[in-house]
């Protein structure tokens, strides 16, 4: 890589994009196009602050310096235009802990929380591992690309009386940066009838040129609108590729809900990380921006490239308007009849069988791992099998990668 990004090799580094592969997939020799973290090296402030600390030589207790959370303040101001209060913030190990616990504060047992698929799988776990009754209410897709069904959301809110709705912003996996008037029109509904609702903008600086993230926290009328029914998820992880020091920011801005996320951090005694964590981030925000800015030339890129090849060699492929994330939706459902037949003379089955268990989930991942040795986040994994015909690619890493991957895809379809 030019500038100041570099791409790193990650096999044989416990690293579990690439050296964990065989736990999920059928064999551990794939190339990694799955899992949100980049294969990139960190920005050099974050390193060297780092090794200062590393060669202070002593890691007892850490005190979070005020310039974490100002750091972090300043950032959300000046590129989000969210001007954050440091007592609204809240720590967790990570997005994921975070939507867990809240979905625990905010619900009781067999209580109805509800997303809208497809969209990142976690959120599905969260409510059943916490025994609360998943609701879906799916995107809808148009011409246009995915969008919200509000008065489906509504009818469905009000039909399984649901507690609280985790929204995913910018949208895991279909790439969607929401409007202010989309995010808005949500949570009328959600206020209208007492939904809580987690925002997870994890993946919020991650805005393809031509789009802007708005937090959903600033979309109303004045700031502030929907605070009595809103979380805000977000962290440096994705910015900046740092899920490893696992530190993410919660914040909420109202009492109430703050009190019940203090009663409960207190109760399982998680109310910090640890230092390498606050170090890192704070690095980041206050240094890490030219870095970033590279970076996001370096995915669309990624993106235009994939999208072009696909679309001018496999015609009948729909690939999603990428406006944000590192992560692209590609839909092969044109090609599933093939994908089946070639699944199924590879094994021997009877593609035509009716009785054939998820025929289009497992022929999938045979075009994939057998036969273009790719490991990818299914769509399956995001809403089940209506979604078998589509894959999420991680556009994070090399342009080596990129071309590699399409041309083992195209070779094995066209």
């Amino acid at each position: 890589m030019m500038g100041m990004l570099r791409y790193v090799d990650r096999r044989n580094t416990d690293c579990f994009k690439w050296d964990g592969l065989d736990k999920t997939f059928s064999r551990g020799d794939l190339l990694a196009m799955w899992v949100a973290d980049m294969d990139f090296q960190v920005p050099e402030c974050v390193r060297r602050r780092l090794s200062d600390y590393i060669e202070l030589g002593t890691f007892g207790y850490y005190n979070p310096p005020a310039g974490y959370y100002n750091a972090f303040i300043e950032w959300e101001q000046k590129y989000h235009g969210y001007e954050v209060k440091r007592e609204w913030m809240r720590f967790a190990p990570g997005v994921v802990p975070a939507f867990n616990w809240l979905v625990q504060m905010l619900s009781g047992e067999g209580e109805a929380v509800a997303i809208m698929q497809p969209v990142y799988y976690p959120f599905m776990k969260a409510i059943e591992n916490n025994g609360r009754r998943l609701v879906n209410c799916p995107l809808l897709q148009t011409d246009r690309g995915y969008e919200m069904d509000y008065d489906g959301f509504e009818e469905t809110i009000v039909r399984e009386d649901v507690k609280v709705f985790i929204f995913c912003s910018p949208h895991n996996p279909v790439g969607r940066v929401w409007k202010k008037d989309e995010t808005r029109r949500m949570l009328d509904i959600c206020k209208r009838h007492g939904v809580f609702v987690i925002s997870d903008e994890i993946h919020q600086d991650i805005i393809m040129s031509g789009n802007k993230h708005v937090p959903s926290a600033i979309v109303g009328d004045e700031a502030g609108t929907y605070d009595d029914i809103l979380v805000t998820l977000t962290a440096a992880t994705k910015t900046f590729n740092l899920a490893a020091v696992q530190n993410s920011i919660v914040i909420i801005p109202d009492k109430t809900i703050r009190a019940k996320w203090d009663m409960f951090s207190q109760g399982i005694r998680i109310t910090g990380g640890n230092a390498f964590g606050y170090i890192a981030v704070q690095a980041a925000y206050e240094e890490g921006r030219p870095w970033f800015d590279e970076l996001l030339g370096v995915i669309e890129g990624n993106y235009r490239y994939l999208r072009e090849r696909l679309e001018a060699e496999l015609p009948d492929v729909r690939v999603a308007d990428h406006e944000g994330t590192y992560l692209l939706w590609i839909d092969f459902s044109a090609y599933m009849d093939k994908i089946i037949a070639k699944a199924a003379g590879a094994s021997g089955a009877n593609s035509a069988d009716p009785g054939a268990e998820n025929a289009a989930v497992t022929a999938m991942q045979h075009l994939m791992e057998d036969e273009c040795g790719i490991a990818v986040d299914y769509g399956a994994w995001f809403g089940g099998s209506e979604y078998a015909g589509c894959i999420r690619v991680n556009l994070a890493t090399c342009r080596e990668n990129i071309e590699t991957a399409a041309d083992r895809i195209i070779g094995a379809l066209k």
